[in-house]
C-alpha cells in the first residue's frame, strides 16, 4: 500500500503549525474577530496519515468586554489542515498558504466546525435546558474535529455520573445502533440514555475497575483468569454486527502508520519504513482466520472490570465506535500491542506486565495463527508511536523509541516463527 500524496505533505504541514508561523496565522484569526494573541504554545498534535493533521494550542488572548475594558483570558485554539465539511463563517477562518500550502482552517474552542454539539456540551446552562435537568460537566478528552467526551453529573449534591460523546452528526446513527445492538445481547456496553441528531449521545456509565488498573497492580494467579473472561466477552459480541460496515484494523494501515512514526521521529524513517514493509509481508504469509464480530478498539483502556478480588468478569466494554466484522487475531493484538507499550509509557507503574504478557501472548497463539497474530501485533504497536509525541520538551521521546522497538521485537518474534514453520 503506499502512502498518499496528502500524507507525503504532512511532515511539513506538522512544521507549519507548530513553528513560528502558527503563531501568526493566530494572530491573524484573532485580529479579525477582534483580539490580540499575548502568548500562546503547542498543547496536542493530532495526525492522521493521509486525512491531515490538527493541531490545539493554549493561548492568552486580550480583547475587549462587552462594556469596553479591555481584559485577558486563557482560551482553547485549533488549526487544521484537514478537509473539512463546511467553509469559512463565523467561528472559522479560512487561511490559504502561499506559493501552494496547503489550506488552513482555524477556530477557537468549543467552536468546533465538525462537532455542532460540542458547544452546548461544553456549557453547563445550555447542556442542562438540553437535558431537562441541572448539570455539571467535566471535559474528558477532545479529538478536534472528530470526537468528544466528558463527564456529566446531576448538580444535586452525590448526583449519579453519565458520560456524554460528541461525534460527527453524520457517524451518530451508527455510534448509537453499535451501542444498543451490544445492550439487546448483553454485552455490557453503556447504555444509551439519550441521542439528537447534530451528534450529542448520552450513555450511562459503566462501573468497575479499568484493566489497566488491574496491570499495575499485577494480575497473579488470576493472569489466565482474567484472559478467559475477556475472551468470553469477545465470544458473546453479537452476530447482529457483522451487518455493520468494516473498519480496517490497525495493522492494515502499516505504511500510513510508518509514514506518522517517521513524522515525529525522522531519524528513525528507515526504521519505521522496514517495519511496515515487514508486517505486510508477514500478513500476506499467515492466516488471519475468518470474519468474526469483533471490537476492533479492544485494549485496557476501554475494559472495566469486577472491583472484587474473588470475582473475575467484565463490567463494561467501552469505546465501541468500532465495533463490526473483523479477525479475532486483530482484536488480540490490540489487547497484546497496548500491553506492550505500557512500561514504555509508565515504567514504575506496570512492574508486573511483562510476566502477564509473556502468558497471554502464549495462550493467545494457541488460538489464532500466531504469525498473524505478531504481525498484527506489531502494527498495533507501530500505530501507536506517533501518539507518544507529547509538548514536554524531549521527554517524549524515549517512550516513542521504546514503542518503535516493541514494534521491532514482535516483527522479530513473528519472522522467527514463520522461518520455523517453513512454507505452507
Amino acid at each position: 500500500m503506499s502512502v498518499p500524496a496528502a500524507a507525503e505533505r504532512e511532515p511539513a504541514d506538522v512544521a507549519l503549525l507548530t513553528g513560528a508561523e502558527a503563531g501568526d496565522m493566530l494572530a491573524g484569526a484573532l485580529e479579525a474577530e477582534g483580539g490580540r494573541l499575548l502568548n500562546w504554545q503547542v498543547h496536542t498534535i493530532h495526525h492522521r496519515p493521509g486525512a491531515g493533521v490538527t493541531v490545539g494550542y493554549t493561548a492568552t488572548v486580550e480583547r475587549a468586554d462587552t462594556v469596553g475594558d479591555v481584559v485577558q483570558s486563557e482560551e482553547y485554539l485549533c488549526a487544521t489542515t484537514a478537509r473539512l465539511s463546511r467553509g469559512a463563517g463565523p467561528g472559522l477562518v479560512r487561511l490559504v498558504q502561499p506559493d501552494g500550502g496547503p489550506v488552513v482552517h482555524l477556530w477557537r474552542h468549543p467552536a468546533d466546525p465538525e462537532l455542532p454539539a460540542l458547544a452546548v456540551a461544553c456549557d453547563a446552562t445550555l447542556l442542562s435546558q438540553r437535558l431537562g435537568t441541572e448539570v455539571g460537566v467535566e471535559l474528558l478528552a477532545y479529538r478536534p474535529t472528530r470526537r468528544a467526551v466528558l463527564r456529566v453529573r446531576r448538580a444535586e449534591r452525590g448526583g449519579a455520573a453519565a458520560y456524554l460523546k460528541v461525534v460527527r452528526p453524520s457517524a451518530a446513527g451508527a455510534f448509537v445502533e453499535r451501542h444498543r445492538t451490544l445492550t439487546a445481547a448483553g454485552v455490557p456496553a453503556p447504555e444509551v440514555l439519550q441521542a439528537d441528531e447534530d451528534g450529542l449521545v448520552l450513555l450511562a456509565a459503566g462501573h468497575g475497575t479499568p484493566l489497566a488498573n488491574l496491570l499495575s497492580r499485577g494480575l497473579g494467579e488470576r493472569t489466565d483468569a482474567v484472559l478467559e473472561a475477556l475472551l468470553s466477552t469477545l465470544d458473546h459480541l453479537p452476530s447482529a454486527v457483522l451487518d455493520l460496515p468494516r473498519r480496517p484494523a490497525w495493522s492494515e494501515r502499516a505504511d500510513h502508520y510508518a509514514h506518522a512514526a517517521a513524522t515525529v521521529l525522522p531519524e528513525h524513517a528507515a526504521r519505521t519504513r522496514a517495519l511496515a514493509d515487514g508486517i505486510n509481508h508477514l500478513m500476506a504469509s499467515s492466516d488471519p482466520g475468518p470474519l468474526v464480530p469483533t471490537h476492533g478498539d479492544f485494549y485496557e483502556a476501554n475494559i472495566l472490570m469486577d472491583p472484587r478480588p474473588d470475582v473475575v468478569a467484565v463490567t463494561a466494554l467501552l469505546d465501541v465506535d468500532a465495533v463490526g466484522p473483523g479477525h479475532r487475531v486483530d482484536d488480540l493484538a490490540c489487547l497484546l500491542g497496548h500491553v506492550s507499550v505500557l512500561p514504555h509509557l509508565a515504567p514504575e507503574t506496570y512492574p508486573h506486565v511483562p510476566e502477564v504478557l509473556d502468558a497471554w501472548t502464549r495462550t493467545c497463539s494457541t488460538l489464532v495463527d500466531p504469525v498473524a497474530l505478531h504481525a498484527r501485533c506489531a502494527g498495533v504497536v507501530l500505530s501507536l508511536v506517533a501518539g507518544a509525541r507529547r509538548t514536554d520538551g524531549a521527554h517524549w521521546r524515549p517512550d516513542a523509541e521504546g514503542r518503535l522497538a516493541c514494534a521491532e521485537a514482535w516483527l522479530a518474534h513473528g519472522r522467527e516463527l514463520l522461518a520455523r514453520r517453513g512454507p505452507r
